[in-house]
């Protein structure tokens, strides 16, 4: 089987349409790598094997917001629309950490959806639950708080305290601008919540920031 024994979720195919995905070969990606842009057309269906790729909408005021992630078991919306829809990509995806990923083209895929039941129910499963996590990114940006979405943010991203990544990057997360991440930032380091060093935030009380991630308006 090759690769297919370590695609997450993927279910047994056979006969011809296992042979052509057998014949296709796993790339390594770097970190910071850009998959697509928008604009592009859709070259295939990606399955990630190892690692994290995000996938980024950009405004035409230049802000960014992290539409979702994908890593191993998991979808990309935006290939599976244009693949099926024939839509172009609207958004950027990057390799956030060294990657490793299968890219399966167009007629192959098109043919495993029409001739493989089991594959087409994994797209579909996949493509739904992505849809799902893509209602609660909306949920948030419409409806909560920048500090609720902050704090909840943190807490996930979180690695022994730690979160990895600056202003910028969490003001991405979280679908808003760096200046307002950097004045919340600050008011919680001042209440003590978390301290602030270059390209890094500690959490140093995880519950009080737990409260403010579950308040509702």
């Amino acid at each position: 089987m090759g690769w297919r024994a370590r695609a997450t979720g993927l279910p047994p195919v056979e006969g011809a349409a296992a042979a052509a995905l057998d014949r296709l070969a796993p790339m390594a990606v770097p970190a910071g790598a850009v998959l697509f842009r928008p604009g592009e057309t859709v070259k295939g269906f990606v399955i990630v094997l190892r690692g994290r790729v995000e996938v980024y909408l950009t405004g035409l005021s230049g802000r960014e917001i992290l539409l979702y992630e994908v890593e191993p078991g998991q979808s990309c919306v935006q290939s599976t629309l244009g693949l099926m829809g024939g839509e172009e990509y609207s958004g950027e995806a990057v390799a956030r950490t060294p990657s490793e990923i299968v890219l399966v083209p167009r007629d192959i895929f098109l043919r495993l959806m029409d001739e493989a039941p089991a594959f087409r129910s994994f797209v579909f499963a996949a493509f739904a639950a992505r849809l799902q996590s893509m209602m609660h990114l909306l949920d948030r940006v419409a409806f909560q708080r920048v500090e609720t979405r902050l704090a909840a943010c943190l807490l996930a991203r979180a690695e022994s305290g730690v979160v990895a990544a600056t202003h910028a990057e969490l003001a991405v997360m979280i679908g808003t601008a760096r200046e307002v991440v950097s004045r919340r930032l600050d008011a919680l380091a001042r209440r003590g919540i978390v301290a602030m060093a270059r390209g890094q935030v500690r959490i140093l009380d995880a519950e009080a920031l737990g409260e403010i991630a579950a308040l509702v308006d």
